[in-house]
């Protein structure tokens, strides 16, 4: 089994209120913040073994449902989930 763990941001281009609210409140608390941005940070859990596979899938999920391909840009990381032992 992979896990993908997923983040999800606007493109650059792409003016981010959310952020700037944070960012300017962080600077009215007087932390030297220069930029913010927010996005979304997604973990899914594959019954997918082949990494090759698992990229197809995650690459297709992303742009058909998690990410919006016109106004944002995703990247994500794919690790092997290990199984827990679980005691009776």
């Amino acid at each position: 089994m992979l896990k993908a763990q997923i983040t999800v941001t606007l493109k650059q281009s792409i003016l981010d209120p959310q952020g700037s609210a944070v960012e300017k409140s962080l600077r009215s608390m007087g932390y030297p913040i220069e930029a913010v941005r927010i996005g979304k940070f997604m973990e899914v859990r594959l019954a997918e073994d082949n990494v090759a596979k698992a990229n197809e899938i995650v690459q297709e999920i992303c742009h058909k449902l998690l990410s919006n391909p016109v106004i944002e840009t995703y990247h994500y990381t794919l690790e092997q989930e290990h199984q827990k032992e679980v005691e009776a």
